[in-house]
């Protein structure tokens, strides 16, 4: 007999009762999506009049262009989460920070992918087993360094070919010197504690497709809404900056080189687009639109946020300025360094 005193009693459902169906943050993203599509020409309008005008060509543009690495990203992460065991990472990586995070900057090379991607693989990569300061050294250097974003570098700097080495030698060691610096002052605190079950009643060594598909989900989930809301905030400051502002801007290198990384921070394009971008500007020195290709992969307030969403915003708070300041750093002493100048 049920003692009813026990505080349990009365959660238990009753014998052969079923369980009710309740949509889960998939099927609402999914439905959102499918409505949005569905009315799109009524949205456009009603957008129209409440936002700046091209508001929505630049969200969707955001959104269309970061969608397809995201799911790379997070089908990448739900593999390592189901299929490659924790004991291969402290197998492979060298127990010395000053050798794993080089190691993990170099590795960031074969991610064929933008830097929306790269941040639920790098948190995979913590929950398997990899310092933090090597997960987020790879974080930073994949939508830097992949072939794809080089590629596209050389197609839009046709008459400056040395931009694809330097950006490349730039993105590296922005990579490799805010993982140092994140190993030497960063704090675990300061991250949300990782749970080493990826789903909910599955052990944490059970592998396979039962921890792949839910895992996928999880990933995506999460980071797409955040994608979804560092879009809208880019897009927001998109279409507010005048663009007469960067015809003044050019005639001072201090000047340019802020503007350009705060821009790339703001404008959080995809990294295997900005190249065009940057090399549209005219009036701006070399030495800026290289801070611009360097600050943009690293951060901006889209990665801001799904970095915030997952890895805490106590995370994101100190790990965002460090890394835009090394970034600009960096980005003016390796223009320096390839093309002789301020030019």
């Amino acid at each position: 007999m049920t003692d009813l005193r026990h505080p349990r009693a009365h959660a238990l459902p009753p014998t052969g009762a079923r369980r009710r169906y309740q949509p889960g943050s998939l099927e609402i993203f999914g439905l959102i999506l499918l409505t949005a599509i569905l009315l799109r020409t009524q949205l456009a309008g009603w957008l129209g009049h409440v936002l700046p005008t091209g508001w929505a060509t630049v969200f969707v543009a955001i959104c269309v262009q970061a969608t397809p690495f995201l799911v790379l990203g997070v089908l990448v992460s739900g593999a390592i989460a189901a299929f490659v065991p924790a004991s291969f990472f402290t197998r492979v990586m060298p127990r010395n920070a000053a050798l794993a995070v080089p190691l993990a900057g170099v590795c960031g090379i074969a991610l064929p992918g933008c830097e929306c991607g790269s941040v639920p693989i790098a948190h995979r990569l913590i929950n398997r087993g990899v310092r933090p300061s090597a997960a987020l050294a790879f974080l930073l250097s994949a939508p830097a360094i992949n072939p794809i974003v080089l590629v596209a570098t050389a197609v839009a700097f046709q008459a400056e070919p040395r931009m694809v080495w330097a950006r490349l030698v730039a993105g590296l060691l922005t990579a490799v010197l805010v993982g140092w610096i994140w190993e030497r002052l960063g704090r675990p605190e300061w991250m949300k504690p990782r749970l080493r079950t990826p789903v909910s009643g599955v052990p944490a060594d059970e592998m396979g497709v039962k921890v792949f598909l839910p895992t996928v989900r999880g990933d995506f989930t999460q980071a797409a809404g955040f994608l979804v809301i560092g879009a809208a905030a880019a897009a927001t400051l998109n279409t507010v900056v005048p663009r007469q502002f960067m015809a003044h801007v050019g005639s001072s290198v201090f000047l340019s080189i802020i503007t350009m990384g705060f821009l790339a921070f703001f404008l959080a394009l995809c990294s295997e687009s900005d190249a065009f971008v940057a090399a549209s500007f005219s009036t701006i020195p070399v030495v800026g639109k290289l801070v611009f290709l360097t600050v943009g992969p690293a951060v901006d307030i889209k990665l801001f946020a799904m970095q915030s969403g997952t890895f805490g915003r106590r995370f994101a708070v100190r790990f965002a300025p460090v890394t835009f300041v090394v970034a600009v750093v960096v980005g003016v002493g390796t223009g320096l360094l390839f093309f002789g100048g301020w030019r």
